[in-house]
């Protein structure tokens, strides 16, 4: 079907306690959408962050937990793990960008009382359903967490070597020794989970589904290297052997070097993919839809040796592909090799994955994409240069089978493209790919109307491109780690006239 949404990371969302959270502005942000006529909401990945890599979603020390920092104060007052009041005394805030650092420093005192006060609870049943359900990864993920606050934030190979390398007596003393930090752990991510599905829930109830994404890579300090380093192509002492990026493209002349450790996808064969089934498997629980970063990294990677600083002395190296997604759609459940759960693809009628495929394409990518139904991406973005009789960002261009964007994450705005970036020839091309001459001060509109009337069944808008804002907007730079991911929305300026221009758009459109 054809249908619509906008694309807003949880972070960028308005409220009072310095970053975007799960709480009351998120279903005002569903309400807002949903009387725009808007079908889905695309958020960027929801795991935990860090400072080392400037707070990047992209970059995380885990596949599966929830970032603390989404959770709601409000809704933790709601539930009863907060006394009524004690909001009263949260400092101010910069409403227009995320402070991360300050904001960890406050949400950890009300996390530090609310896990008193749970503590003391006599039913916990909610709690323990979640803790059986997810314990495959959790008890990991405390340990690793907690290990990181005892060592002083040192990354795990520079733990005792005992721990460092999961010895039996050392893990279980680890763990016997630290066990209120571990359940403190384990709670906070109940918290993020309890009100992550209910926000999820309400949005459903609204009409409106979720659109999640999913990092191909995890980071070298995180919970899945310490856990799984036979998973990754490390050496003897557990250092990386080499790690990930991408060659020249568009965004770099140089290429990026994103420094994640590589896939073993041998040892994961081995494992029959099990790591991956699971991961797959928790994200279809999460969200409505799952964006698959870099899906090209199936097939073929750019590996670059470790010591080498720049991306371009990297080299294409095989991965499994249809072999990996083969099974990924036919086995599931917690245990891979268990046949009795249901499979995906008995769960789903379409597997609803979305395969991002930008950048440098083989032939063998669409193949793959076409065998298991997988939609591509199209970012109007990228329509104004290059040859425009094959261009396949260019709207006349699009099947029907994609999800197409005005841009993404990675790109300026719709506004900041044009007045800081946009070459000459780029703005001469604007009126051939749009069709009429168009005021740059409308651009983004007669750029988003172009979009909406395209034959994609999919279309996509950050709601950066919609307000018609400029480059303070831009989301992320990339190859660059300052001043990224900090955008926040002003909630006067989503206002009911913003709403019905969308409403109006999208029906003359076809996709209500």
């Amino acid at each position: 079907m054809r249908s619509s949404g906008i694309l807003l990371h949880i972070t960028s969302l308005p409220g009072p306690y310095g970053i975007g959270d799960l709480g009351p502005q998120a279903c005002k942000m569903v309400d807002f959408l949903e009387s725009a006529g808007q079908s889905h909401w695309q958020v960027l990945p929801l795991n935990p962050t860090d400072g080392i890599n400037g707070y990047s979603p992209y970059s995380c020390c885990s596949a599966f937990a929830g970032n603390p920092l989404l959770i709601s104060p409000q809704i933790m007052v709601r539930d009863g793990f907060l006394a009524p009041g004690g909001l009263n005394q949260a400092p101010c805030f910069d409403k227009n960008s995320v402070e991360y650092d300050r904001t960890g420093i406050f949400k950890n005192k009300l996390f530090n009382t609310a896990f008193i006060r749970f503590m003391k609870m006599k039913d916990k049943g909610d709690y323990t359903h979640f803790y059986q359900s997810n314990r495959f990864w959790l008890d990991d993920y405390a340990v690793f967490a907690v290990a990181k606050e005892v060592f002083k934030g040192k990354c795990w190979n520079e733990w005792p070597v005992a721990l460092r390398h999961r010895q039996p007596k050392a893990l279980a003393k680890f763990v016997k020794d630290h066990a209120p930090a571990m359940e403190r752990v384990k709670f906070i991510q109940f918290l993020f989970f309890s009100q992550w599905h209910r926000f999820k829930e309400y949005a459903n109830r609204s009409r409106v589904k979720i659109m999640g994404d999913i990092p191909i890579y995890v980071n070298y300090d995180s919970a899945e290297v310490w856990r799984y380093p036979q998973f990754f192509k490390l050496d003897a002492s557990g250092e990386s052997k080499f790690v990930s990026g991408c060659p020249p493209d568009y965004f770099s002349k140089t290429g990026q070097r994103w420094g994640n450790p590589v896939y073993d996808w041998a040892q994961l064969k081995k494992d029959k993919y099990g790591w991956w089934v699971r991961r797959m498997e928790h994200n279809l629980k999460l969200f409505d839809h799952v964006r698959i970063d870099h899906f090209r990294g199936f097939l073929s990677f750019w590996q670059i040796p470790a010591h080498e600083k720049f991306a371009v002395f990297g080299r294409w190296v095989k991965s499994p592909g249809k072999d990996l997604f083969k099974t990924i759609v036919n086995l599931s459940g917690a245990d891979c090799r268990d046949n009795r759960r249901k499979t995906l693809r008995a769960k789903f009628k379409e597997l609803p994955l979305i395969a991002e495929d930008l950048g440098e394409i083989t032939p063998d990518v669409p193949v793959l994409m076409r065998e298991f139904g997988f939609p591509g991406m199209r970012v109007l973005l990228f329509a104004f240069s290059g040859d425009l009789n094959t261009n396949p960002h260019v709207p006349a261009h699009y099947p029907a089978h994609c999800v197409a964007y005005t841009g993404t994450h990675d790109n300026n705005t719709i506004q900041g493209w044009y007045h800081a970036e946009a070459k000459p020839h780029e703005k001469a091309n604007i009126p051939l790919v749009l069709g009429r001459k168009v005021n740059a001060r409308h651009l983004h509109w007669a750029m988003i109307e172009v979009l909406m009337k395209s034959k994609a069944n999919m279309a996509i808008v950050p709601l950066s491109d919609a307000l018609g804002l400029g480059q303070e907007a831009r989301m992320n730079t990339p190859a660059t780690k300052v001043n990224n991911w900090k955008w926040r929305v002003n909630d006067r300026m989503l206002t009911a006239g913003l709403a019905r221009k969308l409403f109006k758009l999208t029906k003359e459109s076809g996709r209500i």
